[in-house]
């Protein structure tokens, strides 16, 4: 009987002693995945961030083109510098009934490319060109 209450004993201990490492390893386990997780989710918020940044430099390029719309020539190419940085690289020719605009914007390592077509109807109606009947006059 002894020796059972002696086996019983050194099991249990075993037993408490396995679920204590188990408690230990699950620790371990949850706090590595918790910091990959945030670590991971950092960088994506990173690269999004650039991506934004990125993005608006194209939109300045597409203003910018807009705003500029040759009356003669039929296209322009353009970089948007500006301390010593390129900010967007700029395309805009002249289609039928409209403009087609192409826009980079770079930010670090990252491109973003926007393109567009615009009607002369609605360049009108936004006040980027004046109709053909007031340039007449």
């Amino acid at each position: 009987m002894m020796c059972d209450v002696k086996h019983w004993l050194l099991l249990n201990y075993d037993i408490t002693k396995f679920a204590a490492n188990k408690r230990g390893v699950m620790k371990t386990v949850l706090l590595s995945a918790i910091l990959i997780f945030s670590i991971t989710t950092f960088a994506q918020q990173k690269t999004e961030n650039d991506i934004d940044l990125a993005f608006q430099n194209a939109k300045k390029g597409i203003y910018w083109a807009l705003a500029n719309i040759p009356e003669k020539k039929q296209s322009i190419d353009n970089d948007l510098i500006a301390d010593d940085k390129l900010y967007a690289s700029v395309k805009l020719s002249k289609e039928f009934n409209g403009v087609k605009i192409e826009s980079t914007g770079y930010y670090l390592s990252n491109t973003v490319s926007i393109v567009i077509y615009k009607s002369d109807d609605s360049l009108e109606k936004e006040g980027y060109k004046k109709k053909v009947e007031e340039k007449e006059k």
